[in-house]
């Protein structure tokens, strides 16, 4: 007895993502299923980047074809489509974004803006085309930690900016734009205006995603995000002391309550391995971020050690994802990222880009 087409297509649907937990089916990915002369052809589409898992769903859908009566070969071509998703209220999508991920803390000093460049450049290499807008207007970061910071970006209009480009993502950022010295003295409507300005102004390029590296806290910007901007999901960042996660706390609170959902947190600096003996500690305490998101049932995205190559990578412009692309961080990263872009994924898609904008014009 020999398996028809249908029943193959059944078998593979229930198979497991082992990324999202769920079935294949569930996510409606597998897009054919062809059976002719016992071989089988499969093709599966996922609405993540994943690049480094092609190969491992690849094999786990041609072992179960293979198992199935009458199939003597088979051959599965997974790739993945990212699509825009809802965002808050009725706030209009920007175009060239499909989705825009805020990467925020309730406080400075976390590593914050460390982990949006390489949450990033960690989504970019798993296939992505992604985006970094640095909206930290007091303290830009970006441009060093891209290696660009001498770098302008450039106007083909006068009136719109071409992002930069470093490490295979677009950027932004008003570091960009002044003297690395220069203090930006400015009061709160003229921050959310150079946000506008940048954000809005800069000609993105068909993006998967853009990630913002938001300033710490809960002011204006903020504000202006929640109600300008459209965020598809935010990313909080925490070290795992007392004292971090009660502003991340208020960070979490700030994004439910202006209807921003939370893509989960990330504990950063979560332990220390000396790298003279090997001694693992835990110096701002264990377990905290985790604790976090079973308090307020949010997924914990991951845990990042305290490591100086971190440190030494990012300030010399070339982030721990580009500079040990292979190695133990890097791979945290990615998982991370992996992460973020499946619980984009869950989101309930924007449907506004498949219907036209009708108008009505009175003769």
């Amino acid at each position: 007895m020999s398996t028809s087409p249908q029943a193959l297509l059944a078998a593979l649907g229930e198979l497991i993502d082992p990324n999202t937990g769920k079935s294949y089916a569930d996510a409606r990915a597998v897009r054919a299923a062809t059976l002719e002369g016992g071989h089988a052809e499969i093709t599966v589409e996922l609405g993540y980047p994943a690049a480094s898992q092609f190969g491992a769903i690849a094999a786990q859908l041609e072992a179960a074809a293979r198992a199935l009566p009458g199939v003597r070969s088979a051959r599965a071509t997974v790739g993945s489509k990212v699509v825009a998703h809802a965002v808050q209220g009725n706030v209009k999508l920007l175009p060239g974004v499909k989705n825009i991920i805020a990467v925020s803390s309730g406080k400075g000093g976390v590593g914050k803006s460390t982990t949006a460049v390489n949450l990033a450049l960690a989504l970019a290499r798993e296939g992505a085309r992604v985006g970094l807008l640095d909206a930290d207007i007091y303290g830009p970061s970006q441009p060093q930690m891209l290696g660009i910071a001498s770098a302008q970006p450039e106007s083909e209009d006068g009136k719109t900016m071409l992002p930069l480009e470093a490490h295979g993502i677009q950027a932004n950022s008003i570091g960009f734009l002044i003297d690395p010295e220069q203090p930006m003295v400015w009061r709160g409507p003229m921050v959310t205006q150079a946000l506008r300005q940048l954000l809005f102004e800069t000609r993105w390029k068909d993006l998967d995603y853009l990630v913002i590296d938001m300033p710490p806290g809960t002011g204006d910007i903020q504000l202006t995000l929640a109600q300008t901007v459209p965020v598809t999901g935010a990313v909080i960042v925490t070290t795992p002391q007392d004292i971090a996660l009660l502003d991340a706390r208020k960070g979490l609170k700030m994004f439910e309550k202006v209807g921003i959902p939370l893509l989960g947190v990330v504990e950063n600096m979560s332990i220390h391995v000396c790298s003279n003996c090997g001694h693992a500690e835990h110096i701002f305490g264990a377990g905290g971020g985790e604790a976090l998101c079973a308090d307020y049932g949010v997924p914990f995205l991951g845990a990042l050690p305290l490591d100086i190559r971190i440190r030494s990578q990012t300030d010399a412009g070339q982030p721990t994802v580009v500079a040990e692309p292979d190695g133990a961080i890097a791979a945290a990263y990615g998982d991370i990222a992996r992460k973020v872009g499946v619980a984009v994924a869950e989101k309930q898609r924007d449907m506004r880009l498949r219907f036209p904008t009708i108008v009505v014009n009175k003769d």
